[in-house]
């Protein structure tokens, strides 16, 4: 049973949403503010957090800002519906994905689904001095081991998001030739892509930043002129 963190100052709408999770077999525990939000979540205890952005004293962002200080932790955003900064600036800080409100519990419920089917659960990035899988993707100076969820380049650890780890995987899995937008929405959100969605361009954006670069200097993700993205192979 999956542990679900519920993070908002709406006690009403966290009964709800608490109750329906339950029913459909997850374990949720709701909490009211963004302080004891960032204690719960970094204790280790939960699969995933739902945090909204409009919060008294400490917003979402903020909350999200210092859970991802210690932690790589799923974390799906509740957002105003429309409202695309806060969605974008979410995305940038390390949010894995967004539900705009109001939203109904079953698609909330269907999007942590995804999300942990993507990331088998993890609740945790792997101690890096524990046995290396040999089943590790290698392409430059980058190395990823999927099944342990980490990866490394020139030696040294990546931390990313969940998101951020299976948009990579899918550009490195097809490194050398273009993975368009929508085949990455699918395979890294979990859902297809919609019209004027920058969901992709902000996670590959952070990815250019947390990546080291190719022996010329440029990026080893670049834009490919109306097919998407291509994982640059020396």
């Amino acid at each position: 049973m999956a542990r679900v963190l519920l993070i908002d100052d709406d006690v009403e709408l966290l009964d709800m949403l608490g109750e329906y999770l339950q029913q459909e077999g997850f374990d949720a525990t709701a909490v009211h503010d963004g302080e004891n939000g960032v204690k719960e979540a970094l204790s280790g205890s939960y699969a995933i957090a739902v945090l909204d952005v409009m919060m008294p004293r400490m917003n979402g962002l903020e909350t999200l800002r210092r859970i991802r200080a210690k932690s790589q932790m799923p974390v799906l955003m509740l957002t105003a519906r429309g409202d695309d900064t806060d969605r974008i600036v979410g995305l940038e800080l390390g949010a894995d994905d967004y539900v705009p409100k109001p939203c109904t519990p079953r698609e909330l419920t269907a999007r942590i689904r995804a999300i942990l089917r993507r990331t088998g659960g993890v609740q945790a990035v792997p101690d890096a001095s524990a046995e290396i899988l040999p089943a590790a993707l290698v392409v430059n100076a980058l190395t990823m081991w999927p099944e342990q969820r980490r990866a490394e380049w020139a030696g040294k650890p990546v931390e990313l998001t969940s998101t951020e780890f299976n948009l990579l995987e899918v550009l490195v899995r097809n490194a050398g030739k273009p993975v368009s937008k929508n085949e990455l929405s699918e395979k890294g959100l979990g859902r297809s892509l919609s019209r004027f969605d920058r969901n992709i361009d902000v996670h590959l954006s952070s990815l250019r930043h947390k990546l080291g670069t190719l022996s010329d200097g440029r990026s080893c993700i670049q834009t490919v002129y109306r097919l998407g993205y291509q994982f640059i192979r020396e």
